[in-house]
C-alpha cells in the first residue's frame, strides 16, 4: 500500500572488522605510527556526511553520527554518548573494540591512560577543529607521547573500495523562502569581518556556505547541503570552492554575479596566498579544520579563532523564514495526524510493522506535493526498540508492532519554507500504570518548555533542568539533550543554540528549537515528546524590570489522551493541553478528510471526557 522513497531500511554490510583493523595497523606500523584517531567527520566536521567519509562505519561497523575510535597496536576503543550506547553493542565488534562512553572517559583522557611513553599517535588534522588536535596533543603530551599529523589518512589508504565524493547539483534558494538576497547577506558578513579585526573569514561549515549564498544541494542524505568552502574577504568579491560538475550553467550565472566561483582543488592553494600576504584569517572554532590552521600559519598568515558570525545569523530566522516555517508546520502537521489516525486504525489488528509505519507515514508527507525529503531517517521503535534512542529499523531488526506496547514515532520532513521535526509516543491496546504516569513526567517537563517564559540572554544550559525536574523528583532521567537548533531548510540540527546542559548560547528571538524530553526503559519501551518551538517576544509583565521572552509552538499534531494520567497534572498544565489540542483542532480540522477529522475531534477532546461523552 505505502512504500519509502526517500529512506531505506537495508541493514548495514557488516564490517571485517578484525581484517581491517589489523590491516589499519600493519599501513600504522609502516608510516612509524603507533595507533590512529578517527572520528566521525569529515572536512567540514558535518554531523552528517557522505559515503566516502564514512570512515568509521567502514572501519567500526557503528553507523551512529557521532562517535570516535583510536586503534592502538594493541587494544582499540569506541567512544559513543548515551545516544548510541545500545546501538554500538548491536553493530560492533566487543572483541575488538571496547565500548566507552564519551561522557564517562573521552578520549584524551583515555589516551592519557593508555598511550606509552614514546608512542606516536596519528590523526588526520582535516577531521579534527583546531580545539580538538590541540587536546589531543595535550593528552599525548601528558602521556610522554606525540601527536603527528597522517597525512594521507591512513584508513583512505586501506579502503580499496571507497566511494566516490558526491556531486549533487547545486539549486538556488528562491527569495520567497529565504527572506533575503545573497548580497544582503554577504554585506552583512563583511561588516562582521572587519568588525572581528580580520582580513578575511573562511567559511567551512556547509550549512553557512548554503546560508550566505542561498543556495541548497544534494550531498549529503536528508539535509540538503553543498559541500563546499568559502572564503569572505572584508572587502571586495568574495570566493566560492565547489566542484564545477555540481553547477548549472543558470546557477554558475547567477553565483558569479556576487561571487568568484573556484574549483574546490583552488582553495588550499588560494588560502595558502592569504597567508603569503600575512593576512589574518578567521576561523569557526566549531567547523574549521586543524589542517586549515596549519596552512595559514605555515605561509606566514595569523590565525584568529572564534563563533562563526554566520552561525548567529542563520539561526535568527526573518519573518519570512519564520512564516514558512508556519506553513510548513501546518502541512507536516496534517500529514502527521492522517498517519496517527490511521496508525490507530490499523495497529489493533496486529498486522503493523516498524518499517510498514515509516513508509505510511512518508507516504503522507509526500502526499502534500511539497516534500523534497525526510529530514533525517526515520525513527520508529516499538515496544523495547523504543528504548534505543537513535533507534534506526532495518530489514533485519523490523518487528511486529503488538499490543500492550508504546511505539516512539520520530520524524521530520525537508520543505522548501521549512525543516521540521517531530516525535510522538503513542499506545496500542491498554498501556499499563507505569507507563502513563512516565509519559506524564515527561509530558510535565515538556510543558514546562513550552510555557516558559525568560529574561533576553537566557541560554539553553538555564532552561534545560526545567524538562527534567519532575523526573529527577522520580529518580528518573534521559541521556539526551532537550533540544537542538533547526534550519530552515537545511539541517534539522542545527547550531549555535540548544537546550541542553551544554547548550550556552543566548537564545534570540527568531530561533527554531526543539522541545524533546524523554524517558527510556532498556529493554521495554521508550518515551519522548518532541515539538518544534520559536523563541518570540514574551507578554510584558507590570513592573518588570527585562525584555522577557517566550516560546511558540510550531507543531500541531495531538499528544496520546491516553497516556497522561490527569492527577499528575496541575491546573495550569492541564489548561495548556487543552489551548494546544484545540489550537490543532482548529487548524487542521478543515484540511483533513472526513475519516481523520473524526478520529483528530476524538484525539483533542477535553481530558477527562472520552468521545461517548460527546
Amino acid at each position: 500500500m505505502f512504500e519509502a522513497r526517500f529512506q531505506s531500511f537495508d541493514d548495514p554490510a557488516p564490517a571485517q572488522t578484525g581484517p581491517r583493523v589489523e590491516t589499519l595497523r600493519a599501513e600504522l606500523s609502516k608510516r612509524g605510527l603507533t595507533g590512529f584517531i578517527l572520528p566521525r567527520a569529515d572536512r567540514h566536521q558535518n554531523e552528517y556526511v557522505p559515503p566516502s567519509e564514512e570512515r568509521l562505519a567502514w572501519l567500526t561497523g557503528f553507523t551512529g553520527s557521532a562517535g570516535t575510535t583510536v586503534v592502538l597496536a594493541d587494544r582499540a576503543a569506541l567512544f559513543v554518548d548515551g545516544r548510541y550506547t545500545l546501538q554500538a553493542g548491536m553493530q560492533v565488534d566487543t572483541s575488538v573494540f571496547t565500548i566507552v562512553n564519551v561522557g564517562e572517559t573521552p578520549p584524551d583522557k583515555w589516551l592519557t591512560q593508555n598511550l606509552a611513553a614514546g608512542a606516536k599517535l596519528g590523526y588526520d588534522p582535516w577531521l579534527h577543529t583546531v580545539d580538538g588536535a590541540e587536546k589531543l596533543a595535550r593528552a599525548c603530551t601528558d602521556a610522554g607521547a606525540t601527536l603527528t599529523p597522517a597525512e594521507p589518512n591512513p584508513v583512505d589508504a586501506i579502503w580499496t573500495d571507497r566511494p566516490a565524493p558526491p556531486t549533487g547539483a547545486v539549486t538556488l534558494h528562491d527569495f520567497r523562502y529565504a527572506g533575503e538576497y545573497a548580497s544582503s547577506k554577504l554585506n552583512r558578513i563583511r561588516t562582521e569581518v572587519g568588525n572581528l579585526r580580520a582580513d578575511a573569514l573562511v567559511i567551512s561549515d556547509p550549512h553557512a556556505v548554503a546560508w550566505a549564498f542561498n543556495i541548497r544541494g544534494s550531498d549529503v542524505a536528508h539535509t540538503p547541503l553543498p559541500i563546499a568552502f568559502a572564503i569572505v574577504p572584508q572587502e571586495g568579491k568574495p570566493a566560492l570552492y565547489i566542484d564545477s560538475a555540481k553547477l548549472s550553467n543558470a546557477v554558475r550565472h547567477n553565483l558569479e554575479e556576487i561571487a568568484n566561483v573556484r574549483e574546490s582543488a583552488d582553495f588550499t592553494r588560494e588560502l595558502t596566498a592569504l597567508g603569503l600576504t600575512g593576512k589574518t584569517v578567521r576561523l569557526d572554532q566549531a567547523t574549521a579544520a586543524d589542517a586549515l590552521a596549519r596552512i595559514v600559519n605555515d605561509s606566514g598568515g595569523k590565525v584568529t579563532r572564534g563563533a562563526d558570525p554566520i552561525a548567529l545569523m542563520k539561526a535568527v530566522k526573518n519573518p519570512v523564514e519564520i512564516e514558512g516555517a508556519h506553513e510548513a508546520h501546518l502541512r507536516d502537521g496534517v500529514a502527521m495526524t492522517r498517519f496517527l489516525a490511521w496508525f490507530d486504525r490499523e495497529a489493533p489488528k496486529g498486522e503493523l510493522t516498524e518499517i510498514a509505519a515509516v513508509e505510511a507515514l512518508e507516504s503522507f508527507r509526500r502526499d502534500t506535493g511539497l516534500l523534497k525529503d525526510v529530514s533525517f531517517p526515520s525513527i520508529s521503535g516499538a515496544g523495547p526498540d523504543g528504548a534505543i534512542v537513535h533507534y534506526r529499523v532495518t530489514r533485519g531488526t523490523d518487528r511486529p508492532i503488538q499490543t500492550g506496547e508504546l511505539f516512539l514515532i520520530d520524524s521530520g520532513g525537508q520543505y522548501e519554507d521549512g525543516t521540521t521535526d517531530i516525535t510522538r509516543t503513542v499506545a496500542v491496546g491498554e498501556p499499563t500504570q507505569e507507563m502513563r504516569e512516565r509519559f506524564t513526567l515527561v509530558l510535565k517537563g515538556h510543558i514546562a518548555i513550552a510555557r516558559a517564559v525568560f529574561p533576553d540572554g537566557i541560554t539553553g544550559a538555564q532552561l534545560d533542568p526545567f524538562a527534567r525536574q519532575f523526573l529527577w523528583a522520580a529518580g528518573l532521567d534521559f541521556d539526551h539533550g532537550t533540544g537542538h537548533g533547526v534550519g530552515s531548510y537545511l539541517s534539522v540540527h542545527e547550531g549555535p543554540a540548544r537546550i541542553s546542559k551544554l547548550g550556552n548560547a543566548p537564545l534570540k528571538r527568531g530561533m527554531i528549537l526543539s522541545n524533546e524530553p524523554g524517558y527510556y526503559k532498556t529493554g521495554e519501551y521508550g518515551i519522548r515528546i518532541e515539538n518544534l518551538v520559536l523563541v518570540a517576544e514574551g507578554a510584558a509583565v507590570a513592573g518588570g524590570e527585562k525584555p522577557l521572552n517566550a516560546f511558540q509552538t510550531l507543531t500541531l499534531v495531538p499528544i496520546d489522551r491516553r497516556l497522561i494520567e490527569m492527577s499528575m497534572l496541575t491546573y495550569d498544565e492541564i489548561s495548556w493541553i487543552e489551548i494546544y489540542h484545540a489550537r490543532v483542532a482548529a487548524a487542521l480540522m478543515p484540511l483533513v478528510d472526513k475519516e481523520t477529522a473524526d478520529w483528530l475531534a476524538a484525539a483533542t477532546l477535553p481530558l477527562g471526557q472520552e468521545p461517548s461523552e460527546g
